[in-house]
């Protein structure tokens, strides 16, 4: 049997419309543009699955492999509920806290760029990485706070001072 895009189009429109997502908000959650949720939902035959499936069903609170079993004509699996997202942040910044194991955070200060904001930055690794993929990730983590932490400090035109 061939893939049924039409069911997977009926599937991510009804799973979309379930949680009260526009298809704008479904594609800000997802980190997808929002011409890739409408080319899913269209329904068209395509030679490939999309490789951008996979953060839709994420998106969607669907198990992995769901898309691909939606299209061989089966229902999507669902993750079960977790806790509530913080309040406040950004659908694509809950979303990304929501995958994978957490490998670090820390903040930065901004006023010594002349800002009373901080930066907060977490890091976090791919959802089933492998013991040396994590520390790969650590040390990847640990060069670019170190580069972070050397940029240097510039006046509002982006001068460095004298």
């Amino acid at each position: 049997m061939g893939r049924d895009w039409k069911h997977l189009a009926d599937s991510v429109e009804a799973a979309r419309e379930a949680k009260n997502l526009t298809q704008v908000a479904l594609a800000e959650k997802a980190g997808v543009s929002e011409s890739t949720i409408q080319n899913i939902e269209s329904g068209k035959e395509r030679t490939r699955v999309p490789a951008s499936l996979h953060k839709v069903e994420r998106a969607l609170g669907w198990k992995p492999g769901s898309g691909e079993r939606v299209l061989e004509g089966g229902a999507p699996e669902v993750e079960e509920a977790t806790a509530p997202p913080p309040s406040g942040l950004p659908l694509r910044i809950v979303h990304e806290l929501q995958d994978g194991p957490l490998l670090d955070a820390t903040v930065l200060d901004l006023s010594p760029l002349g800002s009373d904001a901080r930066m907060i930055v977490v890091v976090k690794g791919a959802p089933g990485a492998s013991p040396e993929q994590i520390r790969a990730d650590l040390l990847a983590w640990a060069k670019a706070q170190e580069h972070i932490q050397n940029l240097p400090n510039t006046d509002d035109q982006g001068k460095t001072p004298n």
